[in-house]
């Protein structure tokens, strides 16, 4: 009940309680005595109840407004607690608990706010956030950096940022898929790995990008293979050259006692030791002694042509009509691996694909496959060199089609296919040289 009604009614009892002692059959001096002592009580009682019942719903004004507050997320409202040991006092220090509760919990997210955003910001993996209409939310000093030339990025269109990048790099972050990719965007050739995430925050779609320079890791990396290469190498060369010394030695005591049928044995098993260690060193030294390129005058449909005779593949669209500038034998070299890894992988016969297409005036050619896909682990370090997932393979194949395309000027990356069943493999050769010859 409101200290107003309670006033109202009381007074109006008060007035009827007058209005009795008026009427009663009393001396008229005793009578205006009770009529007057009467009101005073009355009143009194009328105010003190006002009193308490005003501070009543100014507590439970206060406790409204807090509520408000803490749906506004606004947790610095504290209330002070009534006297006595009643239910509004109680649910006061409830209320309380919970505001300090709630400021408490949102200082420690604010801390692990600020330590996150000071572990991404030293991060040199460059990360961009991007709402659904494409506008930069986030950006790390490692975007800023790589994207923007060290300026601010929030608030910008990505669309309109990339736009300068080297075209590899704009293709691959406009994609939606991971891939690995080589770009020069400081004017040196650059390895590099992007990933996408979609996601709803907020009720709303986000999308992630996440973007590594893998160039100085795969230098470093390459550094240890190479030392295991040699020690590789070295081992194998022993376990060679150890049996055909021993064998060199029994031929020359048979040579003494000359014995055609054991003679025989001990060169065959010295040719099939010789064969062996040759076919080894052959696999690393064609990756070693790769020679530049010639490129010519090439026509796309008689270069398909003739690989259809090598591998078995089957070709987007129909056969370009235009020409290409490129070393052929090396070129197919690359096709070959590519349609090699694609079966390896598990693509069945007439899945794996072959598109050639116009692209940035030079060409892009694509090998898209229904195996089993690329792994993370995999994406990560499938440039490296003698890097494989096959217990007997060199690991040798995507290294040197690397190579390959990028001694004509081009570029190689590998990613998933945007269905996430298989793999897809697509490089690009630059145009002609302009001008005389």
């Amino acid at each position: 009940m409101r200290a107003r009604t309670l006033t109202i009614l009381l007074s109006a009892l008060g007035a009827l309680t007058v209005g009795a002692l008026a009427l009663a059959a009393l001396p008229w001096p005793a009578r205006l005595l009770a009529m007057a002592a009467t009101a005073v009580a009355y009143g009194a009682i009328a105010v003190a109840l006002r009193r308490r019942l005003r501070r009543r719903e100014r507590l439970l004004e206060a406790l409204t407004d807090g509520l408000a507050s803490l749906h506004d997320r606004d947790y610095s409202m504290s209330i002070g607690e009534p006297e006595g040991d009643g239910p509004l006092r109680r649910l006061v220090a409830a209320y309380n608990g919970l505001g300090a509760r709630l400021r408490s919990q949102r200082q420690d997210l604010y801390q692990r706010e600020l330590l996150l955003d000071t572990v991404i910001q030293a991060s040199p993996l460059a990360l961009v956030l991007t709402n659904q209409n494409g506008v930069i939310l986030y950006a790390n000093l490692a975007a800023r950096q790589l994207l923007g030339g060290g300026r601010k990025l929030e608030g910008l269109a990505f669309a309109g940022l990339i736009e300068a990048l080297p075209p590899a790099m704009r293709e691959a972050l406009e994609g939606e898929r991971d891939r690995l990719f080589t770009a020069a965007p400081g004017g040196d050739a650059q390895v590099f790995h992007v990933s996408h995430r979609a996601f709803l925050l907020n009720g709303q779609p986000h999308r992630l990008r996440l973007l590594k320079q893998l160039t100085r890791e795969l230098n470093a990396q390459e550094v240890a293979v190479w030392k295991k290469v040699i020690r590789v190498i070295a081992h194998e060369i022993n376990n060679s050259v150890a049996p055909i010394a021993s064998l060199a030695q029994s031929g020359e005591r048979l040579a003494e006692h000359p014995e055609p049928a054991q003679l025989r044995r001990v060169f065959a098993a010295i040719d099939e030791r010789m064969s062996h260690l040759s076919q080894f060193v052959e696999g690393y030294s064609r990756f070693a002694k790769l020679p530049r390129p010639r490129p010519a005058a090439v026509e796309w449909r008689r270069f398909l042509a003739s690989l259809e005779a090598v591998s078995a593949f089957a070709l987007e669209g129909e056969p370009p009509e235009g020409t290409g500038r490129f070393d052929a034998s090396q070129i197919e070299q690359v096709m070959i691996n590519l349609l090699k890894n694609a079966a390896e992988a598990g693509s069945p016969p007439g899945q794996t694909s072959v598109r050639v297409s116009p692209s940035r005036g030079g060409w892009s050619v694509e090998v898209r496959d229904r195996g089993s896909g690329l792994s993370p682990e995999v994406l990560t370090n499938a440039l490296l060199p003698f890097y494989s997932t096959k217990p007997a393979g060199s690991g040798l194949g995507l290294t040197l089609c690397r190579e390959i395309v990028e001694a004509h000027g081009g570029t190689l990356e590998a990613g998933n296919r945007d269905d996430g069943t298989g793999a897809v493999v697509r490089f690009w050769l630059p145009p002609a040289p302009s001008g005389p010859g």
